[in-house]
């Protein structure tokens, strides 16, 4: 990347504070450290400096650190000047790198000039707003992870497994006067299953770690009066929701944000499914199946009691491509005991959320249905468009086998080999395009 601009920002949260960091980085920063320093400090040793405005005098004192390119986060001459951390002392500082001809970096600058400079690949530059944005611990360990290079690994041996595929395909294309016909040994096809199957792990360990990062949406619905509200309150181990015996108590959406063994859940307690003449539960009614729509996985939850054939259910009309359990409430009242089975393929858990019975076969059953086992070892951080493109080669190559196997043909082979390869490499970023860049470093934080 060559650029004539140098960028500078605070990277250190806005408020009060012990320390606070001013970051500077580009073609212009050892003129600047002159300046603003009196004198270049010394290459990645800390020194104590005071920091001089236009006149000479002192804005602030603190620790200088600089990191010569290409030996520096971003590959350029960077900067780190950490003074005291109120938000005055920081503002001043920022404007006198200004006036040293630096300019405010963009959201995710530092780390798109990383990525351009071949310091990182994309996805260890994502990785760096996963690890920042972590809401878990087990969240930041994977970050860190990808951050490392293991998802980035794991990429580029499946890529160059597809590249030595398609050279031996095309070598056969190539050359057709040779006796060896090589489409038609064992070795393409035992090739092209064994990068499927390391695709098919790699796509089940994405989708955890995606997971991980972005967490499970839970959408609890239900008739009114089934124990919607009881069981999030169960399940956030806190009265978030009002709850009492009149049905439609819960009009509009109730969030909580809890853990379960460090996932994210996204709780949503919904108003109840039913017709209404009352305008504000019909909103609330509205509002319930636009999130319905849009969940990880419905909780439908029936009254064991006034609904025991969970008749309700029938006319909730929910969307089918939406994982569904069910939730067997109230069976406190009849003396019923916990328990888990399987009614027409879909898991239903009887259980009585206001007394707390049979809640362990209910995490149970969310940890399992996200094939979350508490190991967290080989695992990375993954985000929705690594998913889409680990798919979208999944898909070539199934084309691409199905072609070889039922038509003989290389030329389809080698364009969905082709293909399935670029998606993949579109994941660390060696093909992609600016639209892309732009969308991914835009939701970083100014200063990183």
């Amino acid at each position: 990347m060559i650029t004539g601009e140098t960028i500078a920002a605070l990277a250190t949260p806005p408020g009060v504070g012990g320390v606070g960091i001013v970051r500077v980085s580009g073609p212009g920063v050892r003129a600047l450290a002159i300046e603003l320093l009196a004198s270049l400090p010394e290459a990645r040793r800390a020194i104590f400096r005071r920091f001089l405005d236009s006149t000479g005098a002192p804005i602030d004192e603190g620790i200088a650190l600089f990191f010569p390119a290409p030996h520096s986060f971003t590959g350029e001459d960077v900067l780190e000047l950490q003074g005291h951390g109120g938000p005055v002392v920081m503002d001043l500082l920022l404007q006198r790198c200004l006036e040293c001809g630096a300019r405010i970096a963009q959201p995710g600058e530092f780390s798109q000039r990383a990525f351009l400079n071949g310091r990182l690949d994309l996805a260890q530059a994502e990785a760096v707003a996963d690890l920042i944005e972590s809401g878990t611990a087990a969240a930041a360990r994977l970050a860190l992870r990808s951050l490392e290079g293991e998802f980035s690994q794991k990429i580029h041996k499946l890529v160059e497994a597809m590249i030595g595929l398609r050279l031996h395909v095309e070598a056969a294309l190539d050359f057709p006067e040779e006796e060896i016909d090589f489409l038609s040994d064992k070795k393409v096809s035992t090739d092209l299953r064994e990068i499927r199957d390391d695709l098919a792990r790699l796509i089940a360990s994405a989708r955890l770690g995606r997971l991980m990062r972005d967490g499970l949406i839970l959408v609890i619905a239900g008739l009114p009066n089934a124990g919607k509200s009881s069981l999030l309150n169960a399940l956030s181990q806190r009265q978030t929701a009002i709850v009492t015996e009149i049905p439609g108590t819960t009009r509009d959406l109730l969030r909580e944000r809890i853990q379960l063994d460090g996932i994210p859940l996204h709780l949503i307690d919904t108003a109840g499914l039913r017709d209404s003449d009352d305008k504000i539960e019909q909103e609330g009614v509205r509002r319930a199946r636009g999130e319905i729509e849009q969940a990880d996985r419905i909780l439908w939850v029936y009254d064991s009691i006034e609904d025991p054939h969970n008749r309700g259910l029938a006319e909730a009309r929910l969307p089918a491509q939406v994982p569904l359990t069910l939730i067997r409430n109230k069976i406190d009242i009849d003396r019923q005991s916990p328990a888990l089975h399987r009614v027409d393929g879909i898991t239903e858990i009887s259980l009585s959320a206001r007394e707390g019975l049979g809640m362990d076969l209910l995490r149970t059953h969310l940890r399992q249905s996200v094939g979350y086992h508490g190991q967290q070892e080989g695992e990375f951080i993954a985000r929705r468009r690594h998913l889409d493109a680990l798919k979208r080669a999944s898909e070539y190559l199934h084309t691409g086998e199905v072609a070889l196997l039922e038509t003989g043909s290389g030329e389809l082979l080698a364009e969905d080999l082709r293909q399935a390869q670029q998606a993949l490499s579109e994941i660390t970023g060696e093909f992609s395009s600016d639209d892309l860049l732009g969308r991914i470093f835009s939701s970083f934080c100014i200063g990183k």
